[in-house]
């Protein structure tokens, strides 16, 4: 079963895991198997005013709706590519008062579609709105009561001269919001934006190891004339050689958690028992749970206790963090690693989540010949677990091989940022964003190590220099959040 643009894969029943996707030609690593325009989307709640509505794109200067003055477009493009799905919104929230919740707004703008559309086949689906997986009966006591709190806060702002739906299938819609909603990021991928809803990406069933990623793509509007302009839309690319017939699976959770976590996290957000082959074996638990070997290997008992002070550290340091309180941070990382050190392998979870941190708030502190250090140590922990095309791999590789390159070192600094640039070609394509901010870098930092090759004294000159003008940026303040996850799960 195919449908417009969808000519490479196909819905197939999958053994225990209901409907799969499975492809219909060969794919190598970096083929983009499809791209899927967002059925409905929405801006959390907590940026609809830095986030443009449209393409979902961070800008410093958005034009506001002048009628509902909730909505904010980059420009009149994509306000006119938004009326069509911002009309009845519009009217809704300016006789509602004001705009409801993200979910609220999804769920609206899924059943104005229904009412222009049907609920049938939409163009190039595989799958109806009707047939998404809910998981309602699954829900428990705490998920039941969030239903019937957003279903009554969706009937006081549906409009009444709009089409009227039964209670069950409005339950519906905020089910399959709940377990299928996808997220959005800004157009660098580093930060979640919205969620959205990808009928046919939902049919791709998780796998702990997958063959499959996806990339948010927020689409371009800038080119002169309109028929060159893309359309925000997810794309689903291959990591691995892909034969005719195979299943196309991606993962739902970060891989960077022993079997059993990964397993309890899937079943609590989208219920079902993960039966992959790295869950099944157990493969690479005991890389994430290494402890020191040789003749003064610790106790089982050391180990347990450096593992609940390394638990407790990361709770700390995340309320130090909210607090932005990053030297705080720091010294809490230090702390830990001195106990973690003599007792931890080097792939150990618990360890390379302590050097992340550790790397990314020095980076921003900008001490960064200490941050180089344990973003060096993190990467070579992470090439050992991850997937080699994993996009959180290549990123972590790029925030390190950018720490290099402000700490003077410029030769790890280069060799780090060129094995990077080829995880994201792969993971993200050639024209991405952060893929094209990753080639100016990959040419600077080449240029650069020539130099410095050639005659180190000129170098360090000419970087001085150079620096003034802030080419490679530091980066960003510390965020919160892990990059974003696949899916969208209310907390």
């Amino acid at each position: 079963m195919t449908k417009g643009g969808m000519e490479s894969v196909e819905v197939f029943t999958s053994e225990g895991k209901g409907r799969g996707l499975k492809a219909r030609k060969e794919f190598l690593p970096g083929d983009v198997i499809f791209a899927e325009p967002a059925y409905a989307a929405v801006v959390f709640d907590s940026l609809t005013h830095v986030i443009c509505h449209t393409c979902f794109k961070r800008q410093e200067r958005l034009h506001r709706c002048g009628q509902c003055k909730f909505a904010y477009y980059c420009d009149r493009t994509c306000q006119r590519a938004a009326w069509l799905n911002h009309k009845n919104e519009c009217s809704a929230i300016r006789k509602h008062g004001k705009a409801p919740t993200e979910n609220i707004r999804l769920a609206a703008r899924i059943m104005w579609k229904i009412e222009r559309e049907g609920s049938g086949l939409a163009e190039g689906c595989l799958v109806s709105i009707d047939d998404l997986q809910n998981h309602v009966d699954s829900f428990g006591e705490e998920e039941k009561k969030e239903l019937r709190t957003d279903v009554e806060s969706f009937l006081e702002f549906w409009p009444p001269q709009s089409q009227q739906f039964g209670m069950q299938f409005i339950s519906h819609i905020f089910g399959v919001i709940s377990c299928n909603g996808f997220t959005l990021s800004d157009q660098r991928g580093l930060q979640a934006v919205g969620v959205g809803i990808f009928p046919n990406l939902c049919q791709a069933n998780h796998d702990c190891w997958p063959n499959c990623t996806v990339i948010f793509n927020n689409g371009n509007h800038e080119a002169v004339r309109s028929m060159f302009h893309t359309q925000m839309r997810i794309e689903l690319r291959a990591l691995s050689k892909i034969s005719p017939g195979d299943e196309l699976t991606v993962s739902y959770v970060d891989f960077l958690n022993v079997s059993e976590e990964r397993r309890k996290q899937l079943k609590k957000q989208y219920y079902f028992d993960c039966a992959c082959e790295h869950c099944k074996k157990q493969i690479k638990d005991d890389l994430m749970l290494a402890v020191k070997e040789g003749e003064s290997k610790p106790s089982a008992e050391t180990v347990k206790e450096v593992i609940q002070f390394s638990k407790d550290t990361l709770e700390k340091i995340n309320k130090a963090r909210m607090e932005g309180l990053y030297h705080e941070v720091v010294k809490l990382c230090r702390e830990c690693l001195k106990k973690q050190e003599p007792v931890l392998g080097d792939t150990n979870i618990y360890l390379l989540r302590i050097l992340s941190i550790a790397s990314e708030v020095l980076s921003y502190l900008q001490m960064f010949e200490e941050a180089a250090d344990y973003a060096k140590r993190m990467v070579d922990g992470y090439l050992k677990i991850y997937h080699p095309n994993n996009a959180q791999l290549g990123m972590a590789v790029m925030r390190a091989g950018v720490t290099h390159w402000h700490a003077g070192l410029i030769e790890a600094g280069h060799g780090l940022i060129c094995k990077a640039y080829a995880i994201l070609l792969i993971t993200h394509g050639p024209s991405h964003p952060i893929t094209k901010d990753l080639e100016a870098m990959r040419v600077q930092t080449e240029m650069e190590l020539r130099m410095f090759q050639q005659n180190e004294l000129m170098y360090y000159k000419m970087r001085e220099a150079a620096l003034k003008n802030q080419k490679i940026q530091v980066m960003p303040e510390p965020s919160n959040e892990t990059s974003p996850s696949l899916f969208h799960k209310k907390e």
